[in-house]
């Protein structure tokens, strides 16, 4: 069960969770958001819908709701800001011991607060949980499920690989954490999730939930392609600066050889041996920095080895299993 809210400064009984989402011309799938917040298990809850300047009906939607649930709080942006400023805005005025995001297109299933809240209560050394996805059309038919690392180790290893290892839309952070960290950086238009993330990775542990609790819709808004070169575009520049910042360099062809880990073609033997010392160094590196813990080491051997494999050619991947069963039947 979780447990219940405490009372703030000036001794109002603040929720439990504060649920912040940005949102800016987002009036076509923004009531089902609302109302996947609204009709949570976990009640204890303040929704605060920031409106980043809309010129369609999301404001006047919004007010409708707070004028029938007392949950829910409206923040005005004058100008349009971008969406990291919506969820900064959002951040500063929360009252709640944790601090979920949610995108203003996209579902909250039923238990995710529940869920995420009771995992936070019961794991005190984690400061940032999320979920694997339920990835929809949009009108919400289930695609498929996105699952993501349960264990903050490989979350932090293969997140600077270019892997889905924490959808930034559906994590749950606490207060403290989020405003140590800073939040979110404004000047960014796209990628500010990630660009966030990769500060958190050395400021607390994060893991996630090992269950779909969010439902992120794909629609026709999210699929030009210039939008989707600036996000590539942008997670490729962040990632090369937090490269930077654990080798004191990022070489091109290793950021190039970690996103070929994530594609269905095969690494040559070449590209393999020179894959593996790369993630061999960038282990070492993780640990050096306290990103992870030196006892993390041999996990982490071991799902590099898996990935390595994958991405061998049949040949290999046809004789380590071989290999395997040879050694477990004696």
């Amino acid at each position: 069960m979780v447990s219940p809210s405490g009372r703030n400064a000036v001794g109002e009984t603040a929720p439990l969770v504060s649920v912040v989402m940005p949102v800016y011309n987002g009036e076509q799938y923004l009531a089902e958001a609302i109302d996947s917040i609204l009709t949570q298990t976990l009640s204890d809850l303040e929704l605060i819908v920031v409106d980043d300047c809309s010129t369609d009906g999301s404001a006047a939607m919004v007010r409708d709701y707070a004028s029938r649930d007392e949950r829910v709080r409206l923040i005005l942006h004058e100008r349009n800001r971008g969406s990291a400023s919506a969820r900064n805005s959002g951040i500063a005025v929360a009252r709640g011991e944790f601090i979920a995001a949610m995108d203003c297109d996209d579902i909250s299933l039923s238990q995710r607060l529940e869920k995420q809240a009771r995992f936070l209560q019961s794991h005190p050394d984690i400061g940032v949980v999320g979920a694997h996805l339920q990835i929809a059309s949009a009108d919400k038919t289930a695609l498929r499920v996105q699952e993501c690392p349960q264990q903050h180790a490989p979350v932090a290893l293969f997140w600077i690989v270019g892997s889905m290892t924490m959808a930034g839309a559906a994590i749950m952070a606490r207060r403290e954490v989020l405003l140590a960290a800073g939040g979110y950086e404004e000047s960014r238009r796209v990628a500010d999730d990630r660009e966030l993330l990769s500060r958190l990775f050395a400021k607390t542990r994060l893991a996630n939930v090992p269950e779909a609790l969010y439902m992120y819709r794909r629609h026709e808004k999210q699929k030009s392609e210039s939008l989707k070169q600036k996000q590539a575009y942008e997670a490729l520049a962040i990632d090369r600066r937090w490269l930077a910042g654990l080798w004191g360099e990022a070489p091109d062809e290793t950021l190039a050889r970690f996103r070929r880990l994530n594609l269905p073609d095969k690494l040559s033997w070449a590209e393999r041996r020179a894959a593996k010392r790369d993630m061999r160094r960038l282990i070492d590196a993780l640990i050096a920095h306290d990103c992870v813990e030196s006892d993390d080491e041999p996990l982490l051997i071991a799902e590099v080895n898996r990935r390595l494999e994958q991405a061998s050619p049949r040949i290999w991947q046809q004789f380590c299993h071989w290999r395997r069963r040879r050694f477990e039947r004696r």
